[in-house]
């Protein structure tokens, strides 16, 4: 059997005291490409920071089986953070390793941030300051500190939001060669289609008309599977959603 890198068993998740996810199931395996679609309110954002350890389940399982890079969504605030490249990308470690680094960055936490800057090509930008680049500059910097904290599993929330066309491909491609390069790959979208061309699995936390006085499932299966299941009617329009 594949081996686990994630495994979400039976969790109920609430946002401000409402159940947004019930009774959800599902793992992510090694070299796994798994994509969250929903539309606004599913809960895509409250499941992340679940899996992240940032919200605890009111109840089931999430077993972590390797350390996460976390890539999360920017606010106006972030974007002009005034740390230089190198230091954003180095504090990935962090995620790594916590507070075991002491008072400073060593040689191996060093040298883990230059091969995570070179595998998303952005080495020449490591003196320049995190504020004054581009958008999908900015993200690429986000996605070599997650790269840094993990080279096994990566959780990416919207990673493509507020990207221009040209960016928004770069991007995918970088995420694209770190899964062939054997990442396994967790990404939130609010673009089904996007999720189609690029996930091998899908998550759809979405909001489809169940019985009176019962809840909506969520579907997890092939990108194959979710393509049939779009056609009988699935509402997940992927909106963005804040929770």
């Amino acid at each position: 059997m594949p081996e686990k890198k994630i495994e979400v068993q039976n969790v109920t998740i609430a946002y401000d005291g409402a159940a947004v996810i019930r009774s959800l199931t599902f793992a992510v395996d090694a070299g796994d490409y798994l994509c969250v679609v929903g539309e606004n309110g599913s809960g895509k954002s409250t499941l992340v920071k679940a899996l992240v350890g940032v919200l605890k389940p009111q109840s089931g399982e999430i077993r972590r089986y390797c350390p996460i890079g976390y890539l999360p969504q920017q606010s106006e605030i972030q974007r002009d953070f005034p740390a230089s490249v190198w230091e954003v990308v180095l504090s990935g470690n962090l995620m790594r390793e916590g507070f075991r680094l002491g008072f400073g960055y060593g040689a191996a936490s060093r040298k883990r941030a230059e091969e995570a800057m070179r595998r998303l090509d952005i080495l020449p930008l490591r003196d320049r300051s995190y504020n004054t680049l581009s958008g999908g500059q900015q993200q690429r910097v986000l996605l070599s500190r997650a790269l840094c904290a993990s080279e096994e599993l990566l959780i990416l929330d919207e990673p493509v939001t507020g990207l221009d066309p040209e960016a928004t491909r770069e991007m995918y491609a970088c995420i694209r060669n770190l899964h062939r390069e054997g990442c396994a790959i967790l990404t939130v979208t609010h673009d089904v289609e996007a999720a189609l061309d690029e996930a091998e699995h899908i998550l759809c936390l979405c909001q489809r008309h169940p019985a009176p006085g019962t809840h909506a499932a969520p579907f997890y299966g092939t990108a194959d599977a979710y393509r049939a299941f779009l056609e009988h009617g699935c509402d997940c329009h992927g909106t963005h959603d804040t929770l």
